[in-house]
């Protein structure tokens, strides 16, 4: 466990820990909530998935445009926290906006809430290639559950303190509910911003090329990019799992940012849906570090389609639960696999790279995940719109979760580990 408990592992870890306040509360749990009860109210529509699903497309869809870029970048100038930096304050600032969005305001609220994904997914750009600063590549199953590990227990401690402000208003001073629920967004920014600062005191980065000033750094990563996608191309392992992840990851990402919004169509109190996602949080926590552990056991591609057989069945039953307890069924299956089929993916890629060129290759892994975070929310608008219907809209995610899986029975890990180590 020296790998875990040592002040580098740590000091990035807790990253995970910090942004998780805004993947928990305000992704997953509170921005859906407001925009149904208070930004969406009186605008003639009962249908929120529609407007939801593209905002978040478009989200994705702009950090799939700059991803591999900033990555390139990032390498070639050896200036990934700089850049998480800047990703992490934009997103920081934009969460906080929220809380100024008034009554009605939807178009609005959608808007400071892509700007604020967008620094939430480009800061996991630069924060996903520092796993190769701080775990030596023998480790990387452990280090990176590790990672989510705290991200689910410090995103859980997170919501724990917004559903208590939203419980009891007024001992806090608010007017009711909805000034309650709004200044969660308050906590969501300070949280992130607060333990966020032992990654950037604590772990240094390794410098890959000579120093470079910021302009000769964009220079030399757009030419860079040009052969890193070469590279990829060249490197079947590593495009054949991207290709896979491009879909099994949809769907966990559609799931977390939209099943907020399908248990309150399908008419859920919404007070158990926030608690079934504290559970989802808590379980969360030991389930990836397990995880992890098994991924060292049994590999990290087996683990993976373990959890995407898991997201399969849990897709088919939330197409037909019709109570609150099923949905708590629901977080707990959730809660023991989601952690770990992230974790495991991350580590799995960090494998099949080249250490040197870690951002520049996590742009391309977050072109995959985000473009698919893109097409998945996409999917479930259109298909709510046409049909009306919530539940064959996120029937329509097994598909996605299929084609993954299927992808992922022909990525050779070995083959990957080899071919990265020759290019180092």
């Amino acid at each position: 466990m020296q790998e875990l408990f040592n002040k580098r592992t740590l000091c990035w870890a807790f990253y995970d820990w910090a942004n998780s306040a805004y993947a928990t509360v305000a992704l997953s749990v509170f921005f859906p909530l407001v925009f149904n009860n208070y930004w969406f109210a009186g605008s003639g529509s009962d249908n929120s998935t529609t407007p939801l699903g593209i905002a978040n497309s478009i989200a994705s869809l702009l950090i799939v445009i700059l991803a591999p870029v900033l990555g390139a970048i990032a390498d070639r100038g050896g200036i990934k926290k700089r850049f998480l930096l800047v990703f992490a304050a934009t997103g920081i600032l934009f969460v906080l906006a929220l809380t100024f969005v008034g009554r009605g305001e939807w178009p609005l609220a959608l808007g400071v809430y892509v700007m604020a994904g967008l620094g939430f997914s480009g800061a996991n750009i630069f924060y996903d290639a520092m796993i190769v600063e701080v775990s030596p590549r023998d480790r990387l199953d452990l280090v990176s559950a590790f990672g989510f590990g705290l991200g689910y227990l410090g995103g859980g401690l997170a919501l724990l303190v917004a559903i208590v402000l939203t419980s009891f208003p007024h001992t806090f001073g608010f007017s009711g509910t909805e000034q309650a629920m709004l200044a969660a967004f308050i906590v969501v920014a300070l949280w992130w911003a607060v333990f966020s600062i032992p990654l950037f005191v604590g772990v240094s980065e390794t410098r890959n090329h000579a120093d470079a000033g910021f302009v000769q750094a964009i220079k030399a990563g757009f030419g860079q990019l040009l052969a890193t996608f070469r590279e990829v191309r060249r490197l079947r392992v590593v495009w054949l799992f991207l290709l896979a992840y491009w879909f099994y990851i949809d769907g966990v990402y559609t799931i977390i940012r939209m099943a907020m919004d399908y248990g309150v169509r399908l008419g859920f109190d919404q007070m158990s849906l926030v608690k079934a996602f504290l559970i989802t949080q808590f379980i969360g926590f030991p389930a990836a570090i397990l995880y992890g552990k098994l991924g060292e056991k049994i590999g990290a591609k087996s683990g993976i389609l373990i959890g995407i057989a898991a997201y399969i069945g849990v897709t088919k039953f939330g197409y037909s639960m019709d109570n609150v307890a099923q949905f708590y069924t629901l977080a707990i299956v959730v809660g023991l696999v989601q952690g770990g089929v992230q974790s495991l993916s991350r580590s799995l890629f960090a494998r099949i790279i080249p250490a040197s060129k870690a951002a520049e290759f996590f742009g391309f892994y977050n072109i995959m995940g985000k473009f698919a975070a893109f097409l998945g929310p996409l999917l479930m608008a259109l298909v709510s719109s046409y049909t009306g219907d919530p539940r064959l809209a996120i029937l329509s995610i097994i598909l996605l979760f299929a084609i993954g899986g299927l992808l992922l029975l022909f990525v050779d890990q070995a083959d990957g580990e080899r071919l990265a180590r020759s290019l180092e």
